[in-house]
């Protein structure tokens, strides 16, 4: 069997296809033995050669369901192999498979299933019930197949489905496929309004993960996490078409919560992650680290002090003098080496953050450990495609220069406007939106505010609809003073800053639901429950000095002046946040306006 840390020597045989079909038809036929599907425990562990076969069943079956070129497929599974089997077996017959947020009701679920006319469902046990109960208005919806257990009266199970249908010949039904059918529907997590469905192109999409060869070496045999929601455009192209692309080994986390446990089990190649893993992670090895005995402690902290310093030097340009470069390069070699094995981030060839702004202090405590961590953006409407600090060159505060293939340049009021091959076809049914969105020159208007400096190097500052402007007219970015209270105290899980025609900030914050109750542990603090602990004054005076140690840092207008601790949790999903942790701020608004008020009276 090919070894998985395999050393590329030529261009990967599938990163010129012109679609995503014939990308896998091309990766098994030249990587037929590297493993490109397993779970952790290795009762399944597909190679390449085994996902082709797999995936030409599964197209036989779907296809005597009557799914063909054009046709929608939704899908509604959680990180499992056959995630990557049913995608590919849709897409091999010119369909169109969607993914649907686990934690979308059934009246979402009905929306986006309809808005996409879906013929098609293939769903896991988990979430066959609010699939069922949206299935009773959808009348286009024809079949509901379930991977696993029982099939109950009026659905398929999937084992049926792949040993049907034998004649049917698949290599036609691809050769028909065209680079600019849709591939896939990305469905934005709709912070302010119902979700729209990007149309994602096998061009756009192949030509966003094309880029990567430019920026970094991925062997074949590189090992990736499938981890994040499938609906989300970060895990669909970084975790299964760059797979399918480059034959990286592909290793299920079926529980995301769990997913620092699993990188010492898979020593990934390249990982990303939201910046919320990283400053979970950030707290969790900083309160580690703070258990030492005093001698080891004071150690610690002197080798990171040294590695920060000399880190800050680098980013500004400077010479590292030979002394403290030696410091550095011991301090790595005795102390961060193993903790990077023990991390299981040991092996990487590149490591990212991105869909939400990160705290230049995190970033550089993980600089500092030896993890170059690197920011990039993207969006759902350009595959993920648009900037990236390439290893090597990451300068922090920024998202890194335009991505190969990019074209970038600002607006006259600073909004960030891009352009190229991997742009979406249009929001589906929605002509007048796309039309908004990207101009007749083809430059999708991104609505976020940035700077471009002159090495190319971009810094967001917010998302233009969400720039706080104080009653005093001093325009603010929220997600960076949010940002900064998080970075402050690990207590803080989520910040919203409120300051919009106000005469100051205010901020509702959300207690860290696995930090909070270790902290109120060691302090003596009886009570557990995030909604007790809100309460407890000695919770919100260890608060009350994050805040302030995040007021320092920012300037005089932007501080928090007040807070409030919100009695309970903002959970993926619910009110205050969307499937990928973003805040829905109006809502927000709306839910809280009696405490906010009362953060603003007297």
């Amino acid at each position: 069997m090919e070894g998985s840390a395999a050393v590329r020597d030529t261009t990967p045989a599938a990163v010129d296809a012109a679609t995503l079909g014939e990308a896998l038809r091309r990766t098994a036929a030249a990587h037929p033995h590297i493993v490109a599907v397993r779970t952790l425990d290795d009762s399944v562990s597909l190679t390449w050669a085994d996902v082709r076969e797999r995936v030409d069943a599964l197209a036989r079956g779907l296809a005597g369901l009557g799914v063909g070129r054009g046709d929608t497929v939704a899908l509604m599974l959680g990180n499992r192999p056959e995630f990557h089997l049913c995608d590919l077996a849709a897409v091999t017959l010119g369909a169109t498979p969607f993914s649907i947020y686990q934690t979308f009701t059934p009246e979402q679920i009905r929306y986006v299933v309809g808005d996409a006319g879906a013929r098609v469902a293939i769903v896991e046990q988990a979430h066959l019930p609010a699939m069922l109960e949206a299935r009773r208005e959808l009348p286009a919806l024809e079949h509901v197949v379930v991977v696993d257990g029982d099939a109950p009266d009026g659905t398929i199970r999937l084992a049926d489905v792949e040993d049907s249908n034998g004649d049917f010949d698949v290599d036609a039904a691809l050769a028909a496929v065209q680079p600019d059918d849709v591939v896939t529907l990305i469905y934005t997590s709709g912070t302010t309004g119902p979700p729209k469905g990007v149309e994602l192109t096998h061009r756009a999409v192949l030509s966003a993960v094309g880029s990567i060869l430019e920026m970094i070496d991925l062997p074949a045999g590189a090992k990736v996490i499938s981890w994040l929601p499938a609906a989300h455009i970060a895990e669909r192209n970084a975790h299964h078409v760059v797979p399918v692309v480059y034959a990286c080994t592909i290793t299920i986390c079926p529980d995301p919560r769990r997913i620092v446990e699993v990188l010492p089990q898979v020593h990934p190649t390249w990982f990303f992650a939201v910046p919320r893993v990283w400053e979970k992670l950030k707290a969790g090895l900083e309160t580690m680290l703070g258990a030492q005995p005093e001698e080891a402690r004071a150690r610690v902290e002197g080798a990171l002090d040294a590695s920060l310093q000399a880190l800050r030097l680098r980013q500004r340009g400077e010479d590292v003098p030979a002394e403290l470069a030696a410091t550095v390069e011991q301090a790595d070699r005795e102390m961060f080496a193993g903790l990077r094995a023990m991390l299981g981030l040991d092996q990487l060839v590149a490591v990212n953050v991105g869909a939400a702004p990160t705290p230049p202090e995190v970033i550089e405590f993980f600089h500092a450990i030896g993890i170059e961590l690197a920011e990039l953006w993207g969006m759902s409407e350009t595959c993920a495609a648009g900037t990236c600090n390439r290893p090597g060159e990451v300068r922090i505060g920024t998202v890194g220069p335009a991505s190969p293939g990019v074209e970038l340049r600002l607006a006259e009021d600073g909004e960030l406007l891009i352009r190229g091959e991997f742009m979406m076809r249009g929001y589906r049914n929605r002509p007048e939106q796309t039309a908004e969105a990207i101009d007749a020159d083809g430059w999708l208007a991104t609505g976020d505010v940035a700077t471009i400096d002159e090495d190319g190097y971009v810094t967001l500052v917010d998302r233009k609809k969400e720039l706080i402007i104080s009653a005093g007219g001093k325009n603010m970015s929220p997600a960076n003073i949010e940002a900064s209270l998080k970075a402050s105290s690990p207590l803080i899980g989520q910040a919203c800053a409120i300051g919009d025609a106000r005469p100051y900030n205010v901020a509702l914050i959300v207690l860290d639901a696995d930090f909070a109750p270790m902290w109120a542990e060691r302090e003596g603090i009886e009570a557990r429950d995030l909604a007790e602990l809100a309460k407890d004054p000695r919770v919100r005076a260890a608060v009350q000095e994050g805040v302030d140690a995040a007021n320092a840092r920012l300037a005089r207008v932007e501080g928090i002046k007040r807070f409030a601790l919100v009695e309970g949790d903002w959970l993926p999903g619910g009110d205050e946040l969307t499937p990928t942790m973003k805040l829905k701020r109006k809502p927000i608004g709306e839910k809280y306006a009696e405490v906010i008020s009362g953060l603003y009276a007297g």
